[in-house]
């Protein structure tokens, strides 16, 4: 982990993230899709399958983001228990991702919401809120429901598998929404898991910024840059170190442009 970082740098990444976490956020980033549901499970289900689409242009995200919860009927939780999944015609979601590989994700989701009333009862039941890295711990623990769903298949455009490597960039972003708490863009819904714990999305744009204001020297986006950048991150804001997500993030894209340029990498 880098050391000894300049108070300009923090100074700047505080009054970014103070910006950019603000309510004019919402409306052009994925994060608006859970919070159209006022039920946990509903909101859970969208936050995973949004953050599982969010790469690339963000106005196409959105847009898609918004076809898949059409085909849901703007009720996901039910749409799951209810199986409507399997009547799902061919067809394409968001540039790789199918609607053979919703249907993949959906059967898992199905098995876990058989058994618990919540994702977050899901995770503390695995284990994944009391591990020290939940993001990974909670894919783990879905992969494997998938895989029973599934007659033992994998499906990488779900989630990711090498779970060594990965920086499980979507799944954390997906987490950040639903613990965060402070009641501005994101939903706070868990309470099984803190702030503290989370991990920040690592992706292409967040890594670029962070080495360019010296946050992180390793080349890769990866598990590994991942957990030295958050460790950095926590040395400054313990309780909340993905706060700073929005200073990242805000600094390498902007915060609410939505035009050809404004994308989110993988």
């Amino acid at each position: 982990m880098i050391e000894n970082i300049s108070e300009d740098i923090w100074t700047l990444l505080e009054e970014e993230a103070r910006r950019i976490n603000s309510p004019a956020f919402i409306d052009a980033d994925p994060v608006q899709f859970p919070r159209r549901f006022s039920s946990q499970p509903d909101a859970e289900i969208a936050s995973l399958l949004s953050a599982t689409i969010a790469w690339g242009n963000r106005r196409m995200i959105c847009r898609d983001c918004d076809r898949m919860l059409a085909l849901m009927g703007h009720d996901p939780h039910a749409y799951v228990m209810e199986r409507a999944y399997e009547d799902l015609p061919d067809g394409n979601i968001h540039r790789t991702f199918f609607n053979r590989n919703l249907r993949h994700f959906l059967r898992g989701l199905h098995r876990i919401y058989s058994r618990h009333a919540t994702l977050e009862d899901f995770a503390a039941a695995c284990g994944a809120t009391a591990a020290e890295a939940p993001a990974w711990h909670l894919v783990e623990a879905i992969n494997m429901e998938l895989r029973q769903a599934n007659d033992g298949k994998d499906d990488s455009r779900c989630l990711p598998l090498n779970l060594k490597a990965t920086a499980l960039k979507r799944v954390n972003m997906a987490l950040r929404w639903l613990v965060r708490d402070d009641g501005i863009v994101d939903l706070g819904l868990w309470r099984a898991l803190r702030p503290a714990q989370l991990f920040i999305p690592l992706d292409v744009h967040v890594g670029n910024t962070a080495r360019q204001l010296g946050l992180i020297d390793r080349k890769a986006n990866d598990r590994r840059t991942t957990e030295e950048l958050t460790a950095l991150l926590r040395t400054r804001r313990p309780d909340d170190p993905v706060w700073f997500d929005f200073a990242l993030f805000g600094i390498g894209v902007g915060a609410v442009r939505t035009d050809e340029t404004d994308e989110i990498g993988l």
